[in-house]
């Protein structure tokens, strides 16, 4: 039975983060759709973003989880999607309050900036942290601007 399904999307300095990710995820029982890139070649990281935030957008997808060197660009661009709420994070708690208190649904780490082993660590939190509800739900709610 699967834990759920997972959006990945990467530019070319996050593909061997995202790649092992991919395995562990598969390996612990999630269901993956990756969106690319496979390859370190160089790429716009938009156009791997869009899809995996259009996956988690369209509820083809519970979370999403993106890679990149800084986080920022894919950050950016996931959070173009009304229904995204994109978080970067480069520890552990960061991730459990993005959840906690943001009810994020798609994650960027900075590949760059974070061993994978902690990456890992930090996606495990993400994916096994729950929304709190309550007051984070009244300012959730205003997130949106459009």
């Amino acid at each position: 039975m699967s834990k759920g399904t997972i959006a990945l999307g990467a530019d070319h300095a996050g593909v061997y983060y995202k790649d092992a990710v991919k395995e562990s995820l598969t390996n612990a029982g999630y269901e993956i759709i990756d969106c690319g890139t496979n390859s370190g070649d160089s790429v716009d990281y938009p156009d791997f973003v869009h899809p995996a935030a259009e996956a988690v957008s369209s509820k083809k997808a519970d979370l999403g989880l993106l890679f990149c060197g800084s986080a920022n660009g894919v950050a950016m661009s996931a959070n173009k999607h009304q229904d995204i709420r994109a978080a970067i994070a480069w520890q552990k708690d960061l991730a459990a309050l993005a959840r906690q208190h943001n009810n994020a649904n798609m994650l960027a780490i900075p590949c760059r900036f974070v061993a994978k082993e902690l990456a890992m660590d930090i996606i495990n939190t993400f994916l096994e942290t729950n929304f709190e509800g309550g007051r984070h739900q009244r300012r959730v709610d205003k997130i949106a601007y459009c």
